[in-house]
């Protein structure tokens, strides 16, 4: 069976998109056959970011390693039962068509708390929840005191994923490997940052998850997106010498996929 990563919280602008293509062409570019699934279906930022890149390399005459993007297959409402609902039925039916054919499925959730996210959740094999380094977007895994030392309890995302591991657990399947990833911190030594550190350290302990580097704030990323394109397809698309910032983001990408684990996988890029 495939292994399902979704990257998911409950907040924009955490580089969720920027995460996923990232993780998805890297795994491609080792050898996997990924296929993707975007479920913003008003915004799509991930599923634009794949267009985008076929478009470009198309143009550029360039065949890349690439995953495969997917759209959610139609329900015909008639075919539900009473009380079944039909973003269940969607998600359901593209994971199964795209399991025969992929090692890896890579689940793009939107900023938002929605049906088709919750479901994905709880099919989740490995769960990445971007964070930016800021006590706002801490607030989505859990409420902290004042000073933002003492964690008084947890947020609705925290018990969110809490059900799904819950409803896996019942089903009988293994447990979620759930990593937060620290976006965007910055490269001094400040106090908001070594109070997110302690913070984020206390609540991985209490609630249940691995922290994994992410990406400091880069304009590449930026840069990257009109073309589809990410870190690791720099030098096939003529950049001969990386500068310093994208070096180090490379290194960045490659001790983040080391961290996350994956089955099968060899980092070697």
């Amino acid at each position: 069976m495939a292994h399902i990563i979704v990257v998911g919280n409950e907040k924009g602008g955490a580089g969720k998109s920027t995460v996923s293509m990232h993780v998805a062409t890297a795994l491609a570019r080792m050898g996997h056959k990924v296929s993707t699934l975007d479920l913003d279906l008003r915004q799509r930022t991930m599923g634009r970011y794949a267009e985008n890149r076929k478009t470009f390399l198309a143009k550029a005459g360039l065949d890349l390693p690439s995953a495969d993007c997917h759209d959610l297959p139609d329900i015909d409402p008639s075919t539900l039962s009473p009380g079944e609902n039909i973003y269940d039925h969607r998600l359901s039916a593209a994971v199964a068509s795209l399991e025969p054919q992929s090692d890896f499925i890579l689940i793009d959730c939107p900023g938002s708390h929605t049906r088709l996210s919750q479901v994905a959740h709880s099919l989740a094999d490995t769960l990445i929840t971007p964070l930016n380094d800021s006590f706002i977007d801490f607030d989505l895994l859990a409420h902290t005191d004042a000073k933002g030392e003492k964690i008084t309890g947890p947020s609705v995302y925290s018990e969110m994923v809490w059900n799904a591991r819950q409803l896996r657990a019942q089903a009988g399947l293994k447990p979620i490997d759930w990593v937060v990833m620290r976006n965007r911190v910055g490269t001094q030594r400040m106090v908001n940052k070594e109070k997110m550190e302690r913070a984020v350290k206390m609540l991985a302990e209490r609630v249940g998850f691995r922290i994994v580097p992410g990406f400091s704030e880069r304009v590449v990323f930026r840069e990257l997106f009109p073309r589809g394109l990410t870190l690791l397809d720099l030098k096939d698309i003529g950049v001969k010498q990386l500068n310093i910032s994208n070096v180090a983001a490379r290194q960045e990408l490659r001790d983040m996929m080391k961290e996350l684990k994956l089955p099968g996988v060899d980092v070697n890029f």
